[in-house]
């Protein structure tokens, strides 16, 4: 007898399932932004300009995920592997998707707990773990011999191989379920016009979505870790 195949899930993740774990958002009202000038600490001029600060606010943000942990939310995603093909594509650039115990995580915007060159941001041989309680700075330098960076990207940074990956998953997903982004952040937030017209599509975000709610998805007005279990039972009913 013929195993049946399991259903593709495709979770698409943004900065307000890691809020609930203690992870500042950037787009609030008490998002970073407001405390700080994106251009300065995250993009290359700003870099150009003052490496050292960008250099020390990524370090403050590497340490903080040193203090964090995965929340109901990011447990019960992991979970769900046991009976569905799950793959987690991610705005964010903490690693809690992972920490929970989910397998497939697309990282769309980089990895805090890796660094890169500064010539060459995608050099496989430069990309690499960091321990997050080690501080980059000025002077450490990448296998090219450039000065080590974050490997994040930065504001005027295209995106890499990994949103194309994205769109080649969206394409076959059974179930699609958007989780903590408001669908404001470009390119990311186009994913959703690639999933198929019949795949069952689910959004939790507490906000009220009025005139911004994609075409055929089902709302959960909730947060992340209140609105998950509602996804469940939703899912559980295909």
């Amino acid at each position: 007898m013929k195993m049946e195949e399991k259903k593709k899930i495709v979770v698409l993740s943004g900065a307000g399932i890691s809020k609930e774990s203690g992870i500042p958002t950037f787009r609030d009202t008490n998002g970073m932004w407001q405390k700080y000038d994106a251009m300065k600490l995250a993009s290359v001029d700003g870099f150009k300009e003052d490496p050292k600060a960008v250099l020390d606010f990524y370090n403050a943000r590497r340490r903080n995920l040193l203090e964090v942990h995965p929340n109901h939310a990011h447990r019960v995603l992991a979970e769900l592997e046991k009976q569905y093909d799950v793959t987690i594509v991610t705005q964010n650039v903490d690693d809690l998707h992972e920490r929970a115990g989910s397998s497939r995580v697309i990282h769309l915007h980089g990895e805090l707990k890796k660094v890169t060159s500064t010539v060459d941001r995608f050099n496989p041989d430069c990309i690499k773990d960091y321990p997050l309680d080690v501080p980059i700075r000025l002077g450490d330098k990448a296998a090219d011999g450039s000065q080590l960076r974050p490997y994040i990207v930065w504001f005027g940074e295209s995106l890499g191989p990994e949103i194309e990956q994205a769109v080649i998953l969206l394409e076959n997903a059974d179930i699609f379920v958007v989780i903590g982004t408001s669908l404001v952040v470009y390119p990311a937030a186009a994913l959703v016009n690639f999933a198929r017209p019949e795949a069952q599509k689910f959004l939790i975000d507490p906000g009220s979505m009025q005139g911004r709610l994609p075409e055929g998805f089902h709302h959960i007005q909730k947060t992340a870790v209140e609105g998950i279990d509602i996804l469940l039972d939703e899912i559980r009913k295909l």
